[in-house]
């Protein structure tokens, strides 16, 4: 056999391996910086493919492109070829654990510590470390490794909104804002109203006010998450470093984890002269400016709570 017949064989002989698809549906993960060599050898440990079949691929049939770390899924039928251009094109699975804006920490660890495609125990975060955002994962990811760039994500997030912060702003540091956004982001869930909300609390630490949020006195009996009940009278009474109805000025830490609309708000507060507001019974407040016109208020929602048979 001639040089070039033999050449022309082998050739063949490797295009036919190539060919030979995987023989099920799996997902398998590429490391970061892993070579042509080891990913076959993954590729072949998951009984998809030989790995010496996709190192003659990448070799006589491949592209110059490196491939990208991640999880990727692999179909049935796919041979040597068609895996090595997926790992090239970086289309990898999408996972992702969502944290809603003013998920207390508390919750994102159980929400972390739930999901079984991450590994590795991690201590709670800190409360208002977290940006609330969806965050994408490899499964084998440490838990760590999420926090440490939701966190990332805060710090970036916020030293941003910090230079747009107005001489209108009542807070003086990173976490006095989280804090004060934090209440914020619990007390409404309408985005037209942060800012508006943000106001009333600016206007009230203005003239030495107490606060008076209902989530400060919830946050150190249930470290955020929902009560389930009516706030008992010891409660707003008690004395612990958050309660607003208890302290003049602003807890000493946050009670969530806001979002960066909430942050903005606090750093940009609207300017008006409210002082109360209440809720209307459809996630909105309505405001007031003095005692008088709030106590009116609070009476037509207590009218429509005794409707709703919500109290007697």
């Amino acid at each position: 056999m001639t040089i070039g017949r033999l050449l022309l064989a082998t050739l063949l002989a490797l295009l036919l391996a190539a060919c030979s698809g995987a023989p099920k549906d799996a997902e398998v993960v590429i490391p970061q910086g892993a070579s042509i060599a080891k990913a076959g050898e993954i590729l072949e440990d998951a009984g998809l493919v030989s790995a010496s079949s996709f190192r003659n691929q990448a070799r006589f049939f491949g592209s110059d492109e490196p491939i990208k770390p991640g999880e990727y899924k692999i179909e049935k039928g796919m041979d040597a070829g068609d895996i090595l251009a997926l790992f090239q094109s970086g289309k990898t699975i999408q996972r992702l654990v969502m944290i809603p804006e003013g998920m207390p920490s508390i919750m994102v660890w159980e929400r972390l510590m739930a999901e079984p495609r991450l590994k590795g125990e991690i201590p709670v975060p800190a409360e208002g470390s977290i940006l609330p955002d969806s965050y994408a994962f490899t499964t084998g990811e440490t838990r760590a490794a999420v926090v440490k760039r939701m966190q990332a994500a805060m710090d970036k997030a916020f030293a941003e909104l910090w230079t747009k912060r107005t001489p209108r702003t009542a807070v003086k540091n990173r976490n006095e804002a989280i804090t004060l956004a934090s209440i914020v982001e619990k007390e409404t869930a309408v985005a037209a109203e942060r800012r508006t909300v943000a106001g009333v609390y600016t206007n009230r630490l203005g003239v030495g006010m107490r606060l008076q949020a209902d989530p400060t006195i919830i946050y150190p009996v249930t470290k955020g998450k929902p009560l389930g009940r009516r706030i008992l009278r010891s409660e707003i009474q008690a004395v612990n470093g958050y309660n607003t109805y208890s302290m003049a000025g602003l807890p000493k830490g946050p009670i969530a984890n806001p979002g960066k609309a909430s942050i903005a708000a606090v750093l940009d507060p609207e300017a008006n002269d409210y002082l109360f507001f209440v809720a209307q019974g459809d996630g909105s407040h309505v405001f007031a400016r003095t005692l008088s016109e709030h106590n009116a208020n609070v009476q037509k929602w207590y009218a429509l709570r005794r409707q709703r048979g919500e109290m007697e």
